[in-house]
């Protein structure tokens, strides 16, 4: 008798670790984003680094033409610098998310450290939109998942990465080469990554691959509705 009550609390004490174990990646994946549904025809274009007194009112002007939403991941410093861009955007819809203040290699810091970077880069951004943001990307895709993952739960932020489009449109690659390698390559659910800061060819990359995209069906979307859509 004892060594099956012993046996049945083994088995369910196993139970409760493998439920609590994919609850955890479930969490997990939940905080992390790299692509939305595979299933719907839909793209997010993001842009990093900005914003910039010139080329991010260019960027703007792109998608306005086209119609299209897109999501930028701002440095807040730069929003400190050059606020009119990021009213602009969010004033027509566009999404706002954090990345940093100063844009350091996250992976070197401390945890007190990338919690100061993301908390002033919140700050700025809502005193500029006044709206917090709710997501946050890693400058250079580099990053701790788990502290990030930590990091994220307690501010409530989604982590947003990339999928494996990107065009590096930071080395300045010629428009048709930008455009190209985003058209050739992206697949539905897909998060593109481009810039709207120190780049020469992303604005008439856009208005080159935009259109060829809606053309094969596709619809732009932010990140918020492309997890929405997940």
């Amino acid at each position: 008798m004892k060594h099956s009550i012993v046996k049945i609390m083994t088995i369910a004490m196993g139970i409760i670790l493998i439920v609590s174990l994919k609850n955890s990646v479930s969490c997990n994946d939940k905080i992390f984003i790299k692509n939305g549904s595979r299933d719907k025809k839909l793209i997010a274009l993001t842009f990093d680094d900005g914003p910039h007194p010139k080329e991010t009112d260019e960027v703007l002007d792109i998608l306005k033409k086209h119609d299209v939403k897109a999501t930028f991941f701002v440095a807040g410093k730069h929003v400190n610098w050059y606020p009119k861009p990021i009213i602009r955007a969010k004033e027509e819809g566009h999404e706002i998310g954090n990345h940093t203040f100063n844009h350091p290699d996250i992976s070197n810091l401390s945890q007190q450290q990338l919690e100061e970077e993301i908390e002033k880069c919140e700050k700025i951004i809502k005193e500029v939109t006044g709206v917090k943001p709710t997501l946050f990307r890693p400058p250079y895709g580099s990053y701790n998942q788990k502290t990030l993952g930590e990091i994220a739960s307690k501010y409530k932020y989604k982590i947003v990465l990339w999928t494996t489009v990107d065009a590096r449109d930071w080395q300045n690659p010629k428009a048709n080469k930008i455009a190209d390698t985003i058209v050739n390559n992206v697949k539905n659910g897909d998060i593109v990554l481009l810039h709207d800061y120190a780049t020469n060819n992303t604005v008439e990359a856009l208005d080159i691959l935009i259109p060829k995209m809606i053309e094969k069906g596709y619809k732009f979307v932010t990140v918020s509705e492309m997890i929405e859509n997940s």
